[in-house]
């Protein structure tokens, strides 16, 4: 969040991407930095023990929301 709190503030759009397990934390975290507007992409936890091929596809899955956190929309 401190990253995305910092390029949002440069004008740099950005997409914080967390897992659901973390999604209190960011929700805490951006308020704290004054930042409400930053709306996470949540995706599903975990992802440690998951194959590349089971990444991609949260990252698929994922896109839509990424592109209008982005762009807008």
């Amino acid at each position: 969040m401190h990253d995305a709190v910092e390029l949002e503030g440069a004008g740099v759009p950005t997409a914080v991407i967390v897992t659901e397990a973390f999604l209190h934390e960011a929700q805490v975290q951006r308020a704290a930095l004054g930042m409400e507007g930053v709306e996470p992409v949540v995706i599903a936890h975990p992802l440690s023990t998951l194959s590349g091929a089971q990444i991609e596809e949260r990252a698929r899955q994922a896109a839509p929301q990424v592109k209008r956190a982005l762009l807008g929309g």
